[in-house]
């Protein structure tokens, strides 16, 4: 195995086994979002699906690291699960007071705020809403350069929701597809596993090189961000996460793909 395939190996494994550690000891970090930016406070007045809400101070948030399914817009129908996931956190925290945690960039091109959610008033649990989003089932990992701060403890909790069948992990709004199985038209977020086959140089700009995949038209766009995936070897076992158009899947962070197996 190479060098670099083999750090990034290592990585994701030192991240799980960390997190892993934790849950040993039979108790959470007092802060997992500890170090992290404190925010505006206010009170949740909507929610515009599993993964947007809306506060009582009128700015909009984003909530980082997770993709829940979309709503219907114009004349696009909602995402399968769209309704499910919306309810959940309407059901954890509208009417309650919460506190942004901000994590690298804080606001998006439609001036949303890009954030970590906590529950800050006693109506209701301490909830740290992006992972109670991933645990229940109700919204997959998707980690962005610019908003990466503490994503990496979310995906033992997806693994954990998926491993239970929460959420829409059961029946199948979500399944694990494989990427051969991908429909050529498909267009949206997706988690496919898939092996290796080689890599090739791209021709974007940002883009690092281009991962073939084994019995696939599907092509892993990796980004300078996650370059490191750049020396995986041929016949690789992954598990990658990113929106899929034209077959080709963007990988935009390390943690969006997850090494299952080593030639």
């Amino acid at each position: 195995m190479r060098v670099a395939g083999r750090r990034a190996f290592i990585w994701t494994i030192t991240i799980l086994a960390a997190v892993l550690a934790v849950a040993a000891c039979g108790r959470a970090p007092s802060d997992p979002l500890e170090g992290l930016a404190v925010g505006e406070r206010g009170r949740v007045v909507r929610v515009i699906d599993g993964d947007a809400l809306v506060l009582s101070t009128g700015q909009s948030v984003r909530l980082i690291g997770i993709e829940a399914p979309a709503g219907p817009y114009r004349d696009r129908e909602g995402d399968p699960g769209f309704e499910e996931s919306k309810r959940a956190l309407e059901d954890m925290v509208l009417g309650r007071e919460v506190e942004l945690r901000y994590g690298g960039l804080t606001r998006d091109r439609y001036d949303r705020a890009l954030a970590h959610v906590v529950t800050t008033d006693t109506l209701g649990p301490a909830l740290w809403l992006n992972a109670e989003m991933v645990k229940r089932g109700v919204a997959r990992v998707r980690v962005y350069p610019d908003t990466a701060a503490a994503n990496e403890l979310l995906l033992p909790l997806e693994t954990a929701a998926r491993d239970e069948q929460a959420g829409l992990w059961k029946g199948r709004t979500w399944p694990i597809t494989h990427a051969d199985a991908l429909p050529d038209t498909f267009q949206g977020f997706q988690v496919v596993e898939a092996v290796t086959a080689g890599m090739q140089g791209a021709e974007f700009s940002g883009v690092a090189c281009d991962v073939l995949l084994e019995s696939s038209l599907l092509v892993l766009e990796i980004e300078n961000a996650a370059a490191a995936y750049c020396q995986l070897d041929p016949e690789t076992k992954i598990r990658a996460r990113g929106y899929v158009r034209n077959l080709r899947m963007e990988i935009s962070h390390p943690l969006n793909v997850e090494i299952l197996e080593t030639p």
